[in-house]
């Protein structure tokens, strides 16, 4: 009987991810997590031919799922079929299921970047000369554009193969921060003091405050284990605002993090899979 459990660790590692450097993490990911997992690595459109051969399924750095839409959505059907363990669980509310959990998270009050389903309830917004317009299967900032208050009337609410648009006010912000977590334990955060150097990330002490608002997202997600990031902004009033849940295949920016929480993010993350595998 075999004494270590089989992981198909799924990622692309040559997808060219502007600012991130996909292949290095999840080279160093799978470098640890080897010392106790017989793991093997694979491109996410040979998951489903590859996956019965182990115990379970991690998803790391894949790449947008719009790039492969048809056999992400087959993964999904063989994986609930066969009863196949996935890491991040495909049940996820957050980005994994597209964007339109902000429409969500908006109608309930949640601090979140107020968002529509259709240029046409641009009037519903806090009024603004100029909005972020992205498509709610998008990711990786595919799809998305900042168009002018008089130009939305002439946008058609589709966006990448048909799906519906997002429509948001531009927030003037001051920096975004993003909150990692392992399960529900807070692991580290990173910021991006200049907003226009979106990966150029720093190391950053949060506040009880901060901490409970990147929590109200993580309880809502209610997912059994898994990585998640929580993104947002802090606006010149001072407010934090979601800017999005990665759920599925957040990148960690491990490369930004000091040596002993790295060490700590992968010991969490291996504890994690062991108890998806044996609890």
């Amino acid at each position: 009987m075999r004494e270590r459990s089989g992981i198909l660790f799924v990622t692309d590692l040559a997808y060219p991810a502007r600012g991130r450097r996909y292949g290095d993490e999840d080279v160093f990911l799978t470098s640890r997590l080897r010392e106790e997992f017989d793991l093997a690595l694979c491109h996410p459109r040979d998951a489903v031919a590859l996956m019965d051969a182990f115990d379970a399924v991690v998803i790391r750095n894949s790449g947008p799922v719009l790039h492969y839409r048809e056999q992400f959505d087959e993964f999904r059907r063989q994986a609930g079929a066969r009863g196949t363990r996935i890491y991040n669980p495909l049940t996820g509310r957050g980005d994994m299921a597209g964007k339109n959990y902000l429409l969500d998270l908006t109608a309930a009050g949640y601090p979140v970047i107020p968002t529509v389903g259709h240029p046409r309830d641009a009037g519903l917004l806090p009024r603004s000369g100029r909005y972020v317009v992205k498509p709610a299967a998008g990711a990786d900032s595919i799809g998305l554009s900042v168009v002018d208050r008089a130009d939305l009337a002439g946008l058609d609410g589709d966006g990448l193969d048909g799906d519906g648009l997002l429509v948001q006010p531009l927030v003037d912000f001051r920096y975004e921060v993003s909150f990692y977590f392992v399960d529900d334990a807070f692991q580290y955060a990173l910021h991006a003091p200049d907003p226009s150097c979106r990966w150029e990330l720093t190391p950053y002490p949060p506040t009880p405050a901060d901490l409970a608002f990147a929590r109200r997202f993580i309880d809502w997600n209610t997912l059994d284990h898994g990585i998640q990031r929580v993104d947002a902004c802090r606006t010149t009033g001072g407010d934090l605002l979601l800017v999005e849940l990665e759920d599925l295949n957040p990148y960690l920016s491990l490369d930004a993090v000091p040596p002993r929480r790295r060490d700590a993010f992968v010991t969490a993350m291996a504890a994690s899979i062991r108890r998806m595998l044996h609890g």
